[in-house]
Parts: C-alpha cells; structure tokens; sequence
C-alpha cells in the first residue's frame, strides 16, 4: 500500500465523528492494506511495533523539527518549525504546511523523481531508526528523518510526523481496532477481542482473522516471553463484593510496582505494567523465580520495597530501583525489595486465563510457596475488615477484593476485582497550565496543570487527566480558555483564576515540580467555586501534609 493512500484513509477517519461510520473507514483500510495489514493495523493507533515489544524509536521533538526544516529547504530552521507549531498547536499540521522536499534533485534522487513512499518501508525505516545506537546514531536518525520527509507529500508528512511522535490523533484506539477487524473480516468481536488479550498485537491478529477466520483466532494463545497487559480493578466495598459474589477473596494490597513473570524454563524476565523489561533492575526477584520455578510460567504480582526489618517503605522507593540503569549491584545495597506474587496466568504450557481465581492462586502456591501472597476466602464484613486493619497495621496500602470465580482478563477494569483503601483526600489547587489532548479530544484541554500558592505566586505539584467526563471537560475548557496566556507547541500557559478540588492518594517529594512535591494518582473532583487562587492550598500545608 502506498503511504499516500494510508494517509489520504487516516484523513477521512480524522474527519469522521460518528462511531460506527469512523470503525467502517477503519474496516476498509483493514481490507485493503493487503502484505501491510500488519502495519496499517499498527499505524491507526500510531505505533510502529507490537504493543507488547517495548523498543522506542526514542526520537525527541527537537529531532523530528531538525529533520522537518532540513527537508523543507534551508530558509527553514528547527526553531521556525517550533514556532509555527506554538501558533497552529499540532505536529501534523505544521508538517502538512511546509514547502517539504525542497532538498530534492539529481543530487538526492539521480533522476528527480523519487519513488512513492510505500506503508511497508515507513516501516522497514522507522524500525531502523529505533535499532540504531552507539555513536552517531543521533545523526543517523535525523538523517533517515530528512530522508523520508525529504520524499513525502503535504498529507503523508502530516500522518508522517504524528506517527513520528506517537501521536496518531485520528480518533482510533483499541476498541475501534478490535470492531474493524471484526467487521472487515467477518469475525465476532468477542473472539477477535480474545485473541488481542493474549497476544498483545493488533498486526498479529488482525491478519490471523482475515487468512484463519475464528478458528485461527482461537488458536492464538499466551506466549512466555511476549507480556500482556495486566488485569486491573477499580474501588469497592466488602459489601458491594458479597453482594455480588456471596464470597469474596481477599488479599493485601502492597504499595509497590506491578510486574509480570516470564520463566521460559531456563531464563527469568520481568516486566513492567507499561511491558518495559525491567529484568537487569530487579536481579534479587530473578534469583528467587530461578529457585523455586522449574516449568515455564507467568505470573503476575508486586514488587516492594522494604527496610533491613522487612517493613515495607513507599513507593517512591521502589522506583529508585527500576530508575536505575547502571550499577544495579549499589541500588540493591540500598534500597531491598522483595516479591509479592497474586496470579498464574501460564504454567508448563497450559493457560489460565480461563480458570477460577481460587484455582490460579493454588497453582500459584505450587510454584512460588515462598512468594505467593495470602489468600482468604470470607463473606463476613467484618472479617474482612479485620484483615484490612492488620494490613494497614504493617504498612501496607489495605486489601483487594477479588470475586473467587473470576477469570483473568488483561487489561481490563472490570467488576471482578476490587481496591479497598483508605479514603481519598483532596486539595484545592490553581490551574496554571493545560495540555491538548488526544483523538477525539484533541480540540479541547485534556490534561490539567494544577499548583499550591506560595507568597511569590504558585509552584506546580503535578497535572490531572482522569475524574472527567466529556462533558466536563468542555465545559472546563470554555472556563479556562479566556485565562490562557500563551502557547507552546501542546502546552498552554493558563493564568491563575480557576480552583480545582483534585483527590489523591499520597504526597512524595518529586524533582519534577517546582513545588519540589508531586501527587500520588490525582484525579479531578470539581471545581471550587466558592474560592478564589488565594483561597488556595499553600505550599506550607502541603508541607505539613507530607510530614
């Protein structure tokens, strides 16, 4: 398929806004993308590689804009690129608006007249530039860059750029992938929803529903080595999950970083909740699967920090140890962690997703007797509360609720599994500053930056994208934007008028903030109309709310 007509497709989706219209464009796509399904299926969502292969093109903005300007001619600097996307707010469009290809001729092409750019070697060549390392592979990359926009028409750099930054903005996401390769090859979207959990690759799937059909689908199985996104739950009460279940399985909830065990019978790897590959990080958990797992499996659990008692220590803490690239050996002199498995999800060739919670957990204690967490099975309120208070007295974050005949369904958010904790608090924050957000919301301010007040103004303590619906969030956007004061590329500068309650979990020192403090898992709550930024939280008490 000719990139031309990938991009001149992903137009006509963009411009789409119903649902159902916007998964029939995708369908068409899907049909005709012929040998470059697999990657069309990708490209929709403005991905390169599989969602479960963790390799990063690992080109900057700044990259990308050197690459722009070269190919569109040398009255065409990065910093002109930069400015026009301060003033048009989009990659995309900028792209699109240059004279690109001004660097062509008989000295780049021999004849002047380059071959069209083709889906299968935007591929071949962004692959290229994620594996390029070492020394000169800067240039190299920009190089390659300058190459492909070099050659690209206004409407192809404009998808070119964008896939570029891993910012598609053409309104699919998974659910949309998932309808589309159901419709366009005449599969149920449940067996091609399936078949996306276990192998975590759109590309992979999409072409298994067109060339085997349903059967081919069903055939598609977990692999050692090949991570899926993790099952997630969502907040609940002991009585909530009684009522539902009649029993409830229920477990600590450890204040660390998920990750997922693959044991392929001889080597040990470990990933993140994000399928990074954090083996080197954690050498003390490969040691103890290498000791107690001599069959092939994943499993899922949590990895914490602990002091030299084996009290558990923030989370913060963990993450000194998956920050850390070099000198693993050091980091594990200071900060311990220790492994708390919760699931099985493959063992010794047989998966189980399918099998009850209850079931998973005892294959799991077969395996990992040492690691496996505890689990009790009670339909007494207050037993259950009785063993969130003993978690809580150790310094754990306080249990999970989980229905004991549930299967396990990666990435979703489903009713199975439940987080009891400690009630939420809130701040009450000033808006200082908003980025645009992404597909459908891409006219309107997705994410928020919210600040304490200190006596020469306001410091940043972090931004907040979740707690709000579509609605709201129009509705915030018409509020703030008589406040905006500038633009930069996606961010905007918003001057301080707005309060925002925000909910969150925990206060941790963060570099990141001017405030020097950074919210743990903030979520939006309202806005507070009855104060104004002075009435804000200050610096000060959040201070005292870290102490």
């Amino acid at each position: 398929m000719d990139f031309a007509d990938f991009a001149a497709r992903a137009a006509a989706i963009e411009g789409e806004s119903a649902d159902l219209e916007t998964i029939g464009l995708v369908a068409d796509l899907f049909g005709d993308a012929g040998e470059d399904l697999g990657a069309v299926a990708r490209f929709v969502q403005g991905r390169i590689v599989p969602a479960h292969d963790d390799t990063k093109l690992d080109v900057g903005p700044t990259l990308c804009y050197e690459a722009l300007a070269r190919a569109a001619g040398r009255n065409v600097s990065a910093a002109d690129v930069e400015a026009e996307l301060a003033a048009v707010g989009e990659i995309g469009a900028v792209a699109e608006s240059l004279d690109l290809g001004g660097q062509r001729g008989l000295e780049a092409f021999g004849d002047g007249t380059p071959d069209p750019l083709t889906v299968a070697e935007v591929q071949r060549t962004l692959r290229s530039i994620a594996t390029a390392s070492g020394g000169g592979s800067t240039d190299t990359k920009r190089n390659t860059l300058f190459g492909l926009f070099n050659r690209a028409e206004p409407l192809e750099a404009r998808y070119l750029a964008r896939l570029v930054l891993g910012e598609m903005r053409i309104g699919v996401g998974e659910g949309t992938v998932r309808d589309a390769v159901a419709e366009a090859f005449e599969a149920s979207t449940e067996a091609v929803e399936r078949a996306l959990q276990v192998s975590n690759d759109c590309g992979v799937v999409a072409r298994t529903a067109r060339e085997d059909g349903e059967a081919g689908l069903s055939a598609i199985r977990l692999r050692v080595g090949r991570p899926v996104k993790a099952m997630l739950a969502q907040t609940g009460t002991a009585i909530e999950a009684i009522e539902s279940w009649g029993d409830a399985a229920v477990e600590t909830k450890f204040d660390g970083v998920r990750v997922q065990i693959h044991y392929d019978g001889e080597t040990p790897r470990l990933f993140s909740r994000n399928l990074e590959d954090v083996t080197d990080s954690l050498p003390e958990v490969v040691d103890a699967v290498e000791r107690s797992i001599d069959v092939p499996a994943i499993l899922d659990g949590e990895v914490v920090a602990v002091d030299p008692d084996g009290t558990p220590l923030p989370f913060q803490e963990v993450l000194r140890r998956f920050r850390r690239k070099h000198d693993v050996a050091a980091a594990r002199e200071d900060v311990a962690v220790e492994l708390h498995a919760f699931d099985c999800l493959h063992v010794d060739g047989e998966d189980l997703l399918d099998t009850p919670l209850e079931r998973r957990h005892e294959r799991l204690r077969e395996r990992l007797p040492d690691a496996a967490v505890d689990l009790t099975v009670s339909d007494d309120p207050d037993a259950i509360a009785d063993l969130e208070s003993e978690a809580l007295s150790k310094g754990h974050e306080g249990i999970m609720l989980k229905n004991p005949e549930s299967t396990y369904t990666p990435g979703k958010r489903g009713q199975n599994w439940l987080k009891r904790k400690p009630d939420v608090e809130t701040l009450d924050l000033v808006v200082t500053g908003a980025e645009w957000g992404e597909g459908r919301r891409a006219n309107l301010f997705g994410t928020f930056v919210v600040s304490v007040r200190t006596d020469d103004g306001y410091e940043p303590v972090g931004k907040v994208a979740t707690g709000i619906t579509d609605g709201e969030l129009e509705t915030l956007h018409e509020r703030l934007e008589p406040h905006v004061r500038s633009e930069t590329g996606t961010e905007v500068d918003i001057e301080p008028a707005v309060v925002f309650e925000v909910g969150y979990e925990e206060i941790q020192r963060s570099p990141t903030y001017g405030s020097g403090y950074a919210l743990r898992f903030p979520r939006f709550v309202g806005i507070r109309e009855d104060k104004s930024p002075a009435d804000a939280d200050s610096l000060e008490r959040l201070r005292r709310l870290y102490s």
